[in-house]
């Protein structure tokens, strides 16, 4: 399967200047590249799931340097998501995101130790996804855990299935939210 199966791209640069009525001298920055592209595996059609793996591959290392380039400073965070046409089923987003993308995704920012959160769903044109983020590095930095929501208005159509990957340049605008320690042990009462 070649790049012919993308209908369309898109890129969003998502930028948050305040938060709580109070300006940031310095604004979050995320971009997300969405991809509408051909299921082949729609309404039943043989193949193996591969065929998905692989183009979930090429349409990252055709896109992201885009994606990259947009978002104009070191990514710390990442997020990747799908939305199937209703012709296909919730499996072809797993086959798109979970064996191979992250390998490209990591790639196109110098590396990157954590799992990366994805989201996904079977759905209509225009349905709404709301992407996780998390550090990546560091799946435990609460600064960094947020979703950006997105959408692309004609897409996917029934054979289609729409592909997300996102990118941050930092945390949340005003994170603030600290880790709280585990809770100590319980002891048994004496005498119990």
């Amino acid at each position: 399967m070649t790049l012919d199966a993308v209908r369309r791209t898109q890129f969003i640069l998502d930028m948050t200047h305040a938060d709580g009525g109070l300006q940031v001298p310095v604004p979050t920055v995320r971009v997300a590249v969405l991809a509408a592209i051909r299921n082949p595996l729609a309404f039943g059609q043989a193949g193996s799931l591969d065929l998905l793996t692989d183009l979930s591959c090429e349409v990252a290392e055709h896109c992201l340097p885009r994606a990259i380039a947009l978002l104009g400073a070191p990514a710390e965070a990442y997020g990747k998501g799908a939305v199937v046409g209703t012709g296909g089923e919730l499996e072809h987003a797993a086959a798109l995101l979970h064996p191979a993308l992250g390998v490209p995704m990591r790639a196109s920012i110098g590396g990157g130790k954590a799992l990366i959160g994805a989201a996904a769903k079977v759905g209509a044109p225009g349905t709404v996804l709301d992407v996780p983020i998390n550090h990546k590095d560091d799946i435990w930095s609460f600064d960094h855990l947020d979703t950006l929501t997105v959408a692309m208005s004609d897409a996917p159509l029934p054979d289609e299935i729409l592909l997300v990957m996102v990118f941050a340049a930092g945390g949340r605008i005003r994170a603030r939210v600290q880790r709280r320690p585990p809770p100590a042990p319980a002891t048994a009462p004496a005498g119990s």
